[in-house]
């Protein structure tokens, strides 16, 4: 008889505790919770999408329940800027996972850090020394050269196809920009030869980053459901051993620039070099160096190449769109170089072309959740305490109250209406706002410019044969952030002289 006591006193606390947060609190509506499991069983596997629908029920901010934890939702811009601006200070906290919790040494970095004085400080770090335009406009080299490394790619794979007018595969040629881009720019290294030969400390990285989300993953059900931790317990081996291959690897680099920063004498503008030289000006421990350098790996590689391909999925189904943005870049740069950043400012449509991509597929649809460091009100209802604040950036962008024709991909909305997408204007929000707001969203908005740039300036792109643009799949899979379900398949047509596909080497 033990055990159905046992459930019995389980399911009795849950539903004592349940009338309890509703007796003293005023929750937002949603769906109604099960004992234990709360509303587990009702989220689909596609998040943002599931709670999208829910809203159109229950309302722009709801109650979910992930097992014993409330989290909110909510899908408007009134409610996102009273989440994101007038209550910014009481929910800039983070929720932390106990996977993210040992990765980042329990937020003793930048991502996971809870607001306080160490998240000022390595905010003021990001800020001012890492992603300073000074710092970002050092480093434009770098970019500019895995741009045209990603066109000299491109190109050897078309050429060799054309005979056969078979498709190219997008995101093998986005990957490869977004990892060794960010790198370069955070450790000082191209792990990748031009024989696209990895060596042995990328072949460390990648399986280090690989085996972080494998034992992560292993927990998911159990974060949300304490008493289920005992069949889920954390892997402390595991993490250990994973945690110290990244310290080992961390150290390595950090020890080959400070050998060659000492025969030199002088720093270089890459991340690592710079949090070395910073570290006694701003009282940075090594963890916090590792971990920032990790945050740097870890939030700008999928969202980058994610960003691109599903922008290039919607010019392939639009090709009046891709003609336009063409016929802009004929005009501006031509037929006989290639683009580079500083020619931007003389590209609104493209720069148009890539916002409209970031508010129909923000690559973190929900944000990472905000905890609650006090009672709040959001919306005339409760949010206490310890919950997870959640805003649909996905839903507000596609919200028809404000945007007129919202699933259209159409990037000349942006020239009847100025719109920031940096956090001062709730309506489009791929960086978030705010205290949490993304310190590297001007570098993102480079890269994905000169990527887009690049890939419609060198090639006409069009669905493989037999395919229709209104058949393409544009579902996409679960997870933080939203890879395109089906990878993306395109021709690529080569438009420009065969010498502007070289890659623009440099070594900085």
């Amino acid at each position: 008889m033990t055990l159905p006591l046992v459930l019995a006193s389980i399911i009795f606390i849950f539903l004592a505790y349940k009338l309890h947060q509703r007796l003293r609190f005023k929750l937002p509506p949603g769906p109604r919770p099960w004992p234990i499991v709360g509303n587990l069983h009702h989220i689909k596997p596609v998040k943002f999408r599931c709670f999208a629908e829910w809203a159109q029920t229950y309302g722009p901010i709801i109650s979910v329940w992930f097992g014993s934890s409330l989290d909110i939702i909510v899908s408007n811009t009134e409610l996102a800027k009273q989440v994101l601006k007038e209550h910014d200070q009481q929910l800039a906290d983070r929720y932390r996972s106990r996977a993210s919790a040992r990765f980042s040494r329990d937020g003793q970095d930048l991502i996971w850090a809870d607001y306080g004085p160490h998240y000022v400080k390595v905010r003021k770090v990001c800020t001012l020394e890492l992603f300073s335009s000074k710092r970002l406009e050092a480093l434009r080299p770098i970019r500019e050269d895995e741009v045209t490394a990603m066109v000299e790619s491109i190109f050897n794979d078309c050429t060799a196809l054309q005979n056969n007018g078979k498709s190219v595969l997008v995101r093998k040629h986005l990957g490869s920009v977004a990892f060794n881009n960010i790198t370069r720019l955070a450790f000082g290294k191209r792990f990748v030869n031009s024989e696209g030969v990895m060596d042995k400390q990328g072949d460390e990285l990648k399986a280090i980053v690989s085996t972080g989300v494998k034992i992560g993953g292993s927990l998911t059900m159990a974060e949300h459901i304490p008493w289920l931790r005992w069949m889920f317990p954390l892997k402390e081996e595991a993490f250990t051993k994973n945690g110290d291959r990244r310290d080992r690897l961390s150290r390595a680099i950090m020890e080959e620039h400070t050998l060659a920063r000492q025969n030199s004498g002088g720093a270089k503008q890459h991340f690592v070099d710079a949090l070395l030289t910073l570290q006694d000006k701003y009282d940075l421990s090594e963890d916090t160096i590792i971990g920032l350098l990790w945050d740097m790996i870890t939030a700008g590689t999928d969202t980058t190449a994610i960003t691109v391909e599903w922008a290039m999925a919607e010019l392939i189904k639009n090709p009046r769109v891709q003609q336009k943005a063409q016929e802009e870049l004929d005009r501006v740069i031509g037929f006989e170089r290639v683009m580079t950043e500083s020619d931007f400012s003389n590209l609104p449509y493209l720069q148009s072309v890539a916002k409209e991509g970031l508010r129909l597929h923000p690559p973190t649809p929900l944000m990472l959740p905000h905890r609650a460091n006090a009672n709040v009100k959001i919306g005339g209802y409760d949010i206490p305490k310890g919950s997870n604040v959640h805003v649909n950036v996905w839903a507000i962008a596609r919200d028809p109250k404000v945007w007129k024709d919202p699933l259209e991909f159409r990037p000349e909305r942006f020239f009847e209406e100025d719109v920031d997408m940096k956090g001062h204007d709730f309506r489009l929000l791929p960086f978030g706002a705010g205290r949490r707001v993304c310190p590297g969203a001007q570098l993102a908005i480079n890269l994905v410019t000169s990527m887009l740039g690049h890939l419609l300036h060198h090639f006409t792109w069009t669905p493989p044969e037999g395919v229709k643009p209104e058949d393409m799949d544009m579902s996409e899979n679960p997870g933080l952030v939203t890879y395109m379900r089906t990878p993306l398949q395109a021709v690529a047509i080569p438009r420009l002289p065969s010498q502007l596909y070289k890659r623009v080497a440099v070594d900085i």
